[in-house]
């Protein structure tokens, strides 16, 4: 009978090296092709599933497939691949559940637990939004903050019963919480709808959730804002949030930052950006300005004959890098203001001023910058 089985490899058409997400792929595919419910009384398929279903059983066990590399089907005398029945393999659960709508292809092994009851089930994340300053997210803080989510009601454990009588026996698939039956050659087996694959109804609500399993609670946080975040950045904080069914963990809460707007520096990545006015005399002649920083007082130098628009750069002066090290720099902006309004001074002074500049279509010896200077000296 081994003389007329065909090749495991080539059933799968894949190589000898190939490895386990490669053997599991190659399944999938023939699974798809071949299953049963997609080739309805065609005996050839059928045929070709169970070949591929042996095939896969035998190279996705080390232990049958070293015997098998090196002996071929003789050396599987024993090892139950002879006879191969599908519905004893329970990895196929895993592996075409998902493809054709079975939660529990095969018997869904691997996805209950003992006594066909409903598998533990991991806690919904949660999101919480945290709004801080500027500043804040410069310098990095220690902020509580107050989370709402739904906690197992204590009183029933999250059955969602009272404890006396509270739960009786699913009548429908009589406390399995699953139907079996069969279609092909496949004995398939699905959560019963009635009781949700629990095996049990609730027959008295829990007079503390009523019934909900859970409880709306409030958990105070204690979250430690890294220097350096800004708007979107998220941190996660583990088994925080919902908490979980049949012995599940809870899920995750993730703290998604926005960081306000400041009056006077915008944030632009790593680096800072402020706009400083200065008056005309200042922009010719130069000056020092005090700069108020979020590491205290700066002076800053404005050279002279400096531009609206130029930007005076002071380094390490920004924003911490949130993945790496070092900060970003402060960049000063200068706009020059023109007066609207002068005093008959000043009007006066500019005038004089005026007439020693020439025009802008006639050429002059001396430059601009020069002849203010020599004018304010």
């Amino acid at each position: 009978m081994n003389a007329t089985k065909r090749d495991y490899y080539e059933i799968l058409s894949v190589s000898r090296e190939c490895d386990d997400a490669g053997l599991k792929s190659a399944y999938r595919k023939l699974a798809l092709k071949y299953h049963p419910d997609r080739n309805p009384n065609d005996q050839d398929a059928e045929e070709r599933f169970k070949e591929a279903a042996e095939a896969y059983s035998v190279l996705s066990d080390p232990q049958k497939r070293a015997a098998y590399d090196r002996y071929g089907h003789q050396g599987l005398q024993g090892m139950g691949a002879q006879g191969f029945d599908p519905s004893t393999f329970t990895d196929f659960g895993d592996i075409l559940g998902d493809l054709f709508g079975f939660g529990d292809l095969f018997g869904g092994a691997g996805r209950r637990g003992a006594g066909g009851r409903s598998r533990a089930q991991r806690g919904e994340d949660l999101r919480y939004d945290l709004e801080m300053s500027l500043e804040d997210a410069i310098r990095g803080l220690s902020v509580e903050i107050q989370v709402p989510r739904m906690d197992l009601c204590s009183r029933c454990q999250g059955t969602g019963a009272e404890k006396v009588d509270g739960l009786v026996s699913c009548p429908m698939c009589h406390g399995r919480g699953e139907v079996v039956y069969q279609q092909s050659f496949l004995q398939i087996r699905r959560s019963c709808s009635q009781c949700g694959g629990r095996g049990q109804i609730v027959r008295r609500p829990c007079t503390q959730c009523r019934g909900e399993r859970q409880v709306r609670t409030e958990r105070k946080l204690k979250v430690t804002i890294p220097a350096g975040v800004d708007s979107g950045t998220h941190l996660k904080l583990a088994n925080e949030g919902q908490s979980g069914f049949n012995g599940g963990p809870a899920g995750d809460l993730y703290v998604v930052v926005k960081v306000k707007e400041h009056p006077i520096f915008e944030r632009q990545g790593d680096d800072l950006l402020c706009t400083v006015p200065i008056n005309v005399a200042q922009a010719v002649l130069g000056t020092q300005i005090n700069l108020l920083t979020f590491d205290g007082l700066e002076q800053v130098k404005v050279p002279e004959g400096i531009q609206t628009g130029s930007r005076i750069r002071l380094k390490n002066l920004g924003v911490p890098r949130l993945q790496g090290s070092g900060r970003g720099d402060l960049y000063v902006q200068v706009d020059v203001k023109v007066p609207g309004k002068l005093t008959r001074e000043q009007r006066k002074l500019f005038e004089q001023l005026r007439e020693t500049l020439p025009e802008e279509n006639e050429p002059h010896e001396k430059g601009l910058l020069d002849k203010v200077k020599d004018y304010f000296a």
